[in-house]
């Protein structure tokens, strides 16, 4: 009995032993659980407070480029508006250019239609000019046929130039000295020329007189005071006779220069003959 009490005794000492290391065992065990816990809770704080960190940060980033994007909303707002404006203005631009471009073709047709307008007046004008010079020139040849005797005697000449064709006549075979009445012998060489000026349409015909620098004196003077008087009158006895020989009036002009445009010096009395002379000149028509 005793051997079995003390082998309870023994196996209760046991118990006790066994269990307290067993609960020894537990609480380590609870401990570093506890301090694993602890650190866990720890770390997770760290990055709960990390995290906090970086939304912040991230709501920072978000707000900023919230307003990047309504900047460049805004912008792209503005970019719209200024590709409009510059739509409405190429538009504008090429609708001008447009309008130029046609205007210019306008004008282009017109200076054509002008330019053509005007070649066909140079043509025309140069025909009749080249008809009038022949005109002009059978004109000339006539004259030099019909008054071949005046003209060897040196009492006529005649020259042609564009179209100008002058009949030269010294004084002295149509005027006595100091007169300005045309002699009979004096007609008889002007119908010559009215002969052949009938048939002339297309031109004017002035007489011109002309006379030597010897100034007029004694009683002539009365009624020419001077060489511009006497040239005036002799060129208008000419004219006038040639209205009276059926000359158109019309054509006809009568021009005084006296000794102002001579053809040859004075200082000579064959080139005071040549200075004195009437000069019968076919010019163009003058227009209306």
């Amino acid at each position: 009995m005793l051997r079995k009490m003390q082998m309870m005794a023994v196996l209760l000492g046991l118990s006790w032993a066994i269990g307290g290391c067993v609960s020894m065992g537990k609480y380590d065990l609870k401990e570093k659980e506890a301090c694993e816990t602890s650190k866990t809770l720890q770390e997770m704080r760290q990055k709960y407070d990390d995290l906090t960190r970086e939304n912040i940060d991230l709501k920072a980033q978000i707000e900023k480029l919230n307003g990047n994007v309504a900047g460049l909303t805004k912008e792209k707002e503005n970019l719209v508006v200024d590709n409009r404006r510059l739509e409405d203005l190429q538009k504008a631009k090429t609708d001008e250019l447009s309008k130029n471009i046609t205007e210019q073709r306008q004008k282009s047709a017109d200076l054509e239609n002008e330019n053509a307008r005007l070649k066909e007046e140079i043509a025309n004008l140069q025909k009749a000019r080249v008809e009038e010079v022949q005109k002009t020139s059978k004109t000339y040849e006539e004259m030099l046929d019909k008054m071949k005797n005046e003209i060897s005697q040196g009492q006529v000449t005649i020259s042609e130039l564009k179209g100008k064709l002058t009949v030269n006549m010294v004084d002295a075979i149509l005027f006595d000295s100091g007169k300005a009445e045309v002699k009979q012998a004096g007609l008889a060489i002007l119908q010559k020329v009215i002969d052949i000026l009938k048939n002339v349409k297309d031109k004017a015909i002035r007489i011109e007189g002309h006379t030597d620098n010897v100034q007029i004196s004694g009683t002539l003077t009365r009624k020419y005071p001077t060489n511009w008087e006497l040239s005036a009158a002799r060129a208008v006895n000419v004219t006038r006779y040639l209205q009276q020989q059926g000359i158109d009036p019309g054509v006809l002009s009568a021009v005084a220069y006296g000794e102002f445009h001579p053809v040859s010096g004075n200082e000579t009395e064959e080139g005071k003959a040549r200075n004195r002379r009437i000069e019968i000149i076919l010019v163009p028509k003058e227009a209306p």
